[in-house]
């Protein structure tokens, strides 16, 4: 399998350019966790990134801004930086720690089915 993803968690960005602040934008809608948006205006927007369309004008992202009880949709020419600043649902819940996971509740179920097979005098 590929080496294991760094977790975003706590990072913050400032874009460079573009096509950097589309790359980020496409990874905070990965990411399971709340962000938190600065926008142009010095608002600061913190919810869960659900929708973006990044590849096609006009781009935007639309996200649960916390406090709010309609999505907002936010032109992404008005977003200045990003932080990950909630912690991601999924951080270490990777397919590897999955199989390790499964393995170790197999092995303790063999184990209990051989001591059941032992008491009840099928094994010796």
């Amino acid at each position: 399998m590929g080496e294991a993803k760094k977790s975003l968690t706590g990072e913050s960005f400032v874009f460079g350019d573009d096509v950097q602040k589309r790359e980020l934008l496409e990874a905070a809608f990965d990411y399971r966790g709340d962000v938190t948006l600065e926008l142009a205006s010095g608002e600061k927007l913190e919810g869960y990134l659900f929708n973006r369309q990044l590849d096609r004008t006009p781009y935007f992202v639309e996200m649960f801004v916390a406090g709010e009880a309609t999505p907002r949709c936010i032109p992404v020419d008005q977003i200045i930086a990003l932080h990950f600043s909630g912690k991601d649902a999924a951080d270490g819940k990777s397919y590897e720690a999955w199989k390790s996971k499964k393995l170790k509740e197999r092995q303790e179920e063999s184990k209990r089915i051989e001591s059941e097979m032992k008491r009840a005098g099928l094994l010796d």
